[in-house]
């Protein structure tokens, strides 16, 4: 079984370049988007065959924004369902009840921890367990 394909999309090429770098040593498939704006032709560019199966992305970047990206791949009918953990460093409940408006699956407070967002992305991607 292929790897889970997964699109990371944050505006610091550090911390997404950390990001990335936790979920390839799980045996995801990375790839790296530096803001919404890419990550969102980088998920249409995707072949149908091999959509993106999960979505983590930053909240605050320049151009498209986190809640903006969500929403449009949520309109998107391949993305619709896809897991979309969304991290940032907005405290603000108010940013996480829009994001979870938006669509998002999950949040995760910046700076992560890498042990809490392998446990996340792993949770997202799992199918709830049959009882």
């Amino acid at each position: 079984m292929p790897a889970q394909r997964i699109l990371v999309v944050d505006d610091s090429p550090s911390l997404r370049r950390m990001i990335a770098a936790c979920l390839r040593a799980g045996g995801y498939d990375v790839a790296e988007a530096a803001d919404g704006d890419e990550a969102h032709a980088a998920a249409e560019a995707a072949p149908q065959a091999q959509p993106f199966g999960m979505l983590v992305t930053d909240q605050v970047m320049p151009g498209m924004d986190g809640l903006t990206l969500i929403r449009r791949l949520r309109a998107t009918p391949r993305y619709a369902a896809m897991p979309i953990l969304m991290l940032t460093t907005e405290a603000d409940g108010q940013i996480r009840a829009q994001a979870r408006e938006a669509g998002a699956s999950g949040f995760l407070p910046k700076p992560f921890d890498p042990d809490q967002l392998m446990q996340s992305v792993a949770a997202l991607l799992s199918p709830s367990e049959e009882g």
